[in-house]
């Protein structure tokens, strides 16, 4: 059975340091896309940050550009969200997505989905 599992969440200080990591189990993810998406309470879920399969490329969303950078590491299957100078406004549930089909990059269908950690920065 194929999962992903997010770690790293908490509660932060604006300006304050996290680092989201999402590891898969049950197959290897070392050539597909893959991706952190977040969702607020009421909102629906967008699209933080992107890496593609061979990892030469990345896509932010503009609010993160700067802040935020994903990475992945192959040989642990994981990948990873470092974000710094958080506001209160990436206060969300933070989901790690990968194996991307579909639509053009990074717009992509994630066919596999983790179950969230949650991030709370407190100003």
């Amino acid at each position: 059975q194929v999962q992903l599992v997010e770690s790293g969440g908490g509660l932060v200080q604006a300006g304050g340091s996290l680092r989201l990591s999402c590891v898969a189990s049950g197959r290897t993810f070392g050539s597909v896309d893959k991706a952190w998406f977040r969702q607020a309470p009421g909102k629906e879920r967008d699209l933080v940050a992107a890496v593609n399969y061979s990892g030469g490329r990345t896509y932010y969303t503009d609010s993160v550009k700067g802040r935020f950078t994903i990475s992945r590491d192959n040989a642990k299957n994981t990948v990873y969200l470092q974000m710094n100078s958080l506001k209160a406004e990436d206060t969300a549930v933070y989901y790690c997505a990968a194996e991307g089909s579909g639509r053009s990059w990074p717009f992509r269908e994630y066919n596999y989905w983790g179950q969230g950690t949650q991030v709370t920065v407190s100003s």
